[in-house]
């Protein structure tokens, strides 16, 4: 397998800023702020869970469910908080199948930096979409991955799909 370089990744995982100073987590969002933000990659922000793109995805649609608030694990989570991030991970399903329909999703999270966790400091899950054949020849024979959709198109895709997610919420 060959190596693709990408130390610019660096600055993201460590949330660093292009001076290499100590950025606040991706996750964490001031409490007062409502809303998608697109500069952000922010589709949903509700009272107690978010929905943000993946910047480095692994497939097209990859997205990112976190509690709002800064937790490392399952079990800091309060239990409404728990529920409002499952609702949030099943509605964010349903919204890809809907959007983009995949034949299949890897939905998971990773606990601890040897487990593959980027941020281990603030708990997420991956949402990934799948597709029969996904895994095409750029991958077989040079382990690269083709995304071809750009993010910003992306997002003024799916961010209309988000925006009934606090009320859908509210009924379950």
């Amino acid at each position: 397998m060959k190596n693709l370089w990408a130390p610019w990744r660096m600055t993201y995982i460590l949330g660093e800023d292009e001076h290499g100073k100590s950025q606040k987590c991706i996750f964490c969002v001031e409490a007062e702020k409502t809303g998608p933000d697109k500069s952000r990659l922010i589709l949903y922000l509700g009272r107690l869970s978010l929905v943000m793109m993946n910047r480095y995805p692994y497939n097209n649609g990859h997205l990112l469910a976190a509690p709002r608030r800064h937790v490392p694990d399952l079990s800091s989570l309060t239990a409404e908080e728990m529920t409002d991030l499952m609702l949030t991970v099943r509605s964010t399903v349903e919204i890809i199948s809907k959007t983009a329909n995949p034949d299949g999703f890897n939905v998971g999270l990773n606990l601890g930096r040897v487990a593959g966790a980027g941020i281990e400091a603030h708990l997420h899950f991956h949402i990934v979409p799948r597709w029969n054949g996904d895994t095409n020849f750029m991958t077989v024979f040079d382990d690269v991955r083709v995304i071809p959709e750009h993010l910003e198109a992306s997002f003024d895709r799916l961010v209309p799909y988000f925006q009934t997610l606090e009320k859908r919420h509210e009924n379950d």
